[in-house]
């Protein structure tokens, strides 16, 4: 995004009253963010939402003046800002109606992993939810997933601690500024999580954690995600309200089920009950429900390990490894060889761990 438009995308995103629909709805008319200070009045004024004091709001310099300081600390601190209609910003989340005009990134990581799973839930966590969570993201590391959440105590920092040791990339969105750290206790974390990924936020730097700002991230974690997983919740929480704006967003949503009563499952076996998330009991259920492809092993890794393959063997190998599966007579058209040879070939193979016979006189590597 250019400078001068990402100046006025901040006074626009500063501008009170205004929020991240009616901007949309106001750059999408005048074409640019910049475009929308310079507009007639007459003409915004025609946009459902925008009246007269919305307008008059809009033509405060101080909104620019404000927009200038922030972008010297965001090249300061080396921030990434993510533009609503730039490639980088999160595809998953740019289809949300109130998703934010402006993000601010820190941290390496970006968003092409389409297996982005959001996990949240109590503060208070237990021991029973500590230890799903440890199994959980365990039996997901093959998959290679992006693990959001929100930084806070209980599920959250176990979330980001967890991906951290399956070395698994993972975003914390924050519920203010990057000038401030919340809670103060996960400071410590800090390293681990610009190693393994970085942080997330729609607020300005200096923006303190206020009351009302957790719940605008909510809606973050909940879009940005393909799911969203609540691991423990008692009947009322912010973990619920992610939930539900995850539904609202028709997105797929997961609860851990528990003893109706444990206080920290009361959340959950409500969203199962009134049919707000599908049931969890491992990865494999979510893996099934979101429909995710198993990672293929390197055959050409483990050919390596085998000294005592022959150069015809090797041959039939590479083919099965360029077609996944074949047939008897193609393999056998496809080196060069007679039929009778690639099928002794074969079985040698097949007793070596190799292949795998298939009905209809069909192979594959395993």
């Amino acid at each position: 995004m250019k400078e001068e438009e990402l100046r006025y995308a901040l006074a626009l995103q500063k501008a009170y009253g205004i929020g991240d629909v009616n901007a949309k709805k106001l750059i999408a008319l005048c074409g640019s963010p910049k475009n929308v200070f310079k507009e007639a009045s007459s003409t915004l004024k025609k946009i459902k939402g925008i009246g007269a004091a919305k307008w008059k709001e809009l033509q405060s310099s101080q909104h620019v003046k404000a927009a200038d300081a922030e972008m010297k600390r965001i090249q300061q601190h080396k921030i990434t800002p993510l533009y609503y209609q730039d490639s980088e910003y999160p595809s998953l989340l740019k289809n949300c109606v109130d998703s934010p005009i402006l993000l601010f990134q820190d941290g390496n990581f970006c968003w092409k992993n389409q297996r982005t799973i959001s996990i949240v839930g109590t503060r208070k966590m237990t021991s029973y939810g500590k230890e799903f969570c440890k199994k959980l993201i365990g039996e997901l590391k093959e998959y290679k997933p992006l693990i959001v959440s929100g930084f806070a105590y209980g599920v959250d920092v176990c979330a980001h601690r967890e991906s951290f040791k399956n070395k698994l990339t993972t975003v914390g969105v924050l519920a203010h500024g990057f000038g401030d750290v919340y809670p103060k206790a996960h400071k410590k974390y800090m390293a681990q999580m610009y190693e393994r990924g970085g942080f997330l936020t729609e607020f300005w730097y200096k923006d303190a954690p206020f009351r009302e700002n957790f719940l605008k991230r909510n809606r973050i974690i909940a879009g940005i995600s393909e799911a969203t997983l609540v691991v423990e919740s008692a009947d009322k929480g912010g973990a619920l309200v992610t939930a539900d704006i995850a539904n609202s967003y028709s997105k797929d949503v997961f609860a851990v089920p528990g003893r109706n009563t444990d206080r920290y499952s009361k959340g959950c076996n409500a969203l199962i009950r009134d049919c707000k998330a599908a049931l969890v009991t491992n990865a494999d259920d979510i893996v099934h429900m979101l429909g995710w492809e198993k990672p293929q092993k390197s055959k050409t890794v483990q050919t390596k390990l085998f000294v005592d393959l022959t150069a015809e063997e090797l041959q039939i190998v590479h083919h099965l490894e360029a077609q996944g599966k074949g047939r008897l007579d193609p393999i056998a058209i496809a080196c060069k060889m007679p039929t009778f040879k690639v099928a002794n070939l074969l079985f040698q193979l097949e007793l070596k761990g190799f292949v795998r016979a298939l009905p209809g006189k069909k192979f594959e590597l395993l």
